[in-house]
């Protein structure tokens, strides 16, 4: 029972920043604040699938003497969930150095951080 609301409570916090870092992307003005919400959406992400990727009673999915070979299906979890929520952190890392340098070249352009001071693409 306890390690059923430690899974369930591991999703709901996933959830939950998944929707603060959309409302953020949505009604935030300020550029850095919409970075902020972006980052937060991907790290809910994250914590989503590892969360969903958790299996219980099973072990760390590395081959050695404490695991049967013969019995490996059920007794180690499915390493390609963790694996690509590590790929994710990185790319997601990446993708946030990248938008923080835009709004760092935009703020030494016009001296702004608001969004609405920027209508050059604005038709």
């Amino acid at each position: 029972m306890e390690n059923l609301n430690l899974e369930i409570i591991t999703l709901i916090t996933g959830v939950i920043l998944v929707l603060i870092g959309i409302w953020g992307l949505l009604t935030q003005k300020n550029l850095i604040k919409i970075v902020i919400g972006f980052t937060l959406f991907d790290t809910g992400i994250h914590i989503i699938m590892v969360s969903i990727g958790y299996v219980k009673n099973r072990t760390a999915p590395i081959i050695d003497q404490s695991v049967n070979i013969n019995d490996v299906g059920n007794s180690v979890v499915d390493p390609i969930p963790q694996a690509l929520v590590l790929t994710a952190i990185v790319i997601g890392l990446g993708v946030t150095a990248l938008m923080l340098t835009y709004v760092l070249k935009m703020y030494q352009k016009r001296k702004s951080l608001e969004i609405n001071n920027y209508n050059d693409l604005k038709w």
